[in-house]
């Protein structure tokens, strides 16, 4: 088992949501930090059929004068529970840690989420520091990190049988989509959009799929945040932009899986699309678990100028560019210069497969997986006067 970055005192007062994709390591990461609890599965089927006809019997479940934490994992498959949550949180004082991989039935049934009530976190694949002295950078880009894809002697095996017992049959008893069939086509067609600047129409095109059932399996995919939408970043632009977002799956592994390779795909195209994926899952991960507070967007000039990652928050403003070449040159810093040009303030860098740091005037060229291992230091270590 490795020790998670993520914290929750026990003895923490407000209830809380623990959102996170399945297989992340929720439900272990619960039962470690909270055995004491009262914890109520609700992927178990009787105890779903009993709170979906009855809700109000979750008060049956907690002793008189109970103090300590109650556990609802899953809680999206009976989001009608929620009232029944807030009334004890009101009436009882009741502790509440609300877990799920989805809050789209939560907010499409009207369901508040407990507003000003409990507060909201998200778990991710396993980072780099988590891992530790067991991180590999190539397994990590061949195979994600998934805790079950890390440790297991099968890893090709158990991502197969994450997409075909979640990302498909889940889906479908959801009722988040009735053509099965359909949505299978589309995972593997969206897995070619990976890194690249959405086209929902192209995707519908080659899914054999109408615009709007894309759009909405993207938008579904967000939902179960296993996909993952980043905008453009246009703040005080002096350039004209796209408007388009980029898409990438929440994990690389699950992006490789779904990837069918044909003898006209480019291997490095592919890690490229990797690479940034798993440069993203760590960004995201370390920014939520450190609060660091920055969106993520990229940015594109209508040009052609691009910039693989732009962060901005409290702070400061960094740029990255993520590379597998081993040797860089003038004109894979053009995107990187003309930003800087209009954001001057901006630290820049590019993370690729040099063997020793490098500058190139104000950027940074760092080695890959030194990078990966130094990037909560990059992250918190910005000037937060850089971007006012």
């Amino acid at each position: 088992m490795y020790k998670r970055i993520f914290k929750i005192s026990e003895k923490a007062k407000q209830s809380f949501f623990l959102f996170g994709p399945r297989g992340t390591g929720k439900t272990t990461w619960l039962k470690t930090n909270f055995p004491n609890s009262i914890y109520l599965d609700l992927l178990n089927a009787k105890l779903y059929r009993t709170f979906l006809a009855t809700p109000e019997k979750l008060e049956n479940f907690i002793p008189p004068k109970y103090k300590k934490w109650i556990i609802l994992d899953e809680v999206q498959k009976t989001p009608n529970l929620l009232n029944e949550v807030h009334r004890l949180i009101e009436s009882k004082k009741c502790k509440f840690i609300l877990s799920g991989s989805s809050a789209r039935g939560l907010r499409k049934k009207g369901i508040n989420l407990l507003a000003g009530r409990a507060l909201t976190y998200y778990f991710h694949p396993l980072t780099q520091k988590e891992l530790g002295e067991d991180f590999s950078f190539p397994r990590s880009l061949k195979f994600g990190q998934l805790p079950m894809a890390y440790t297991s002697s099968n890893p090709d095996k158990f991502l197969n049988s994450y997409i075909q017992t979640y990302l498909k049959e889940e889906v479908l008893q959801e009722g988040l989509t009735r053509n099965i069939g359909n949505f299978s086509r589309f995972l593997e067609t969206a897995a070619f959009s990976q890194g690249q600047i959405l086209n929902t129409s192209q995707v519908a095109r080659e899914a054999q799929l109408e615009r709007k059932t894309v759009e909405n399996y993207f938008s579904i995919l967000e939902d179960l945040l296993i996909g993952v939408r980043v905008p453009v970043f246009n703040k005080r632009s002096k350039r004209k932009l796209i408007s388009h977002k980029k898409f990438y799956y929440f994990d690389v592994g699950i992006f490789r899986s779904l990837m069918l390779r044909g003898p006209l795909d480019s291997e490095s195209e592919i890690d490229g699309a990797a690479l940034e994926t798993l440069f993203l899952q760590e960004i995201r991960a370390l920014n939520d678990y450190y609060n660091l507070g920055y969106k993520i967007y990229y940015w594109r000039s209508t040009t052609g100028l691009e910039v693989d990652f732009i962060l901005y928050g409290p702070k400061g403003l960094l740029a990255f560019e993520i590379k597998r070449k081993s040797s860089i040159f003038k004109k894979d810093l053009r995107g990187l210069r003309a930003f800087s040009k209009d954001y001057p303030k901006v630290k820049s860098f590019v993370f690729c497969s040099v063997s020793e740091k490098e500058y190139h005037g104000n950027i940074q060229i760092l080695p890959i997986e030194t990078a990966l291992r130094n990037l909560r230091k990059i992250l918190e270590d910005a000037d937060s006067n850089n971007f006012q």
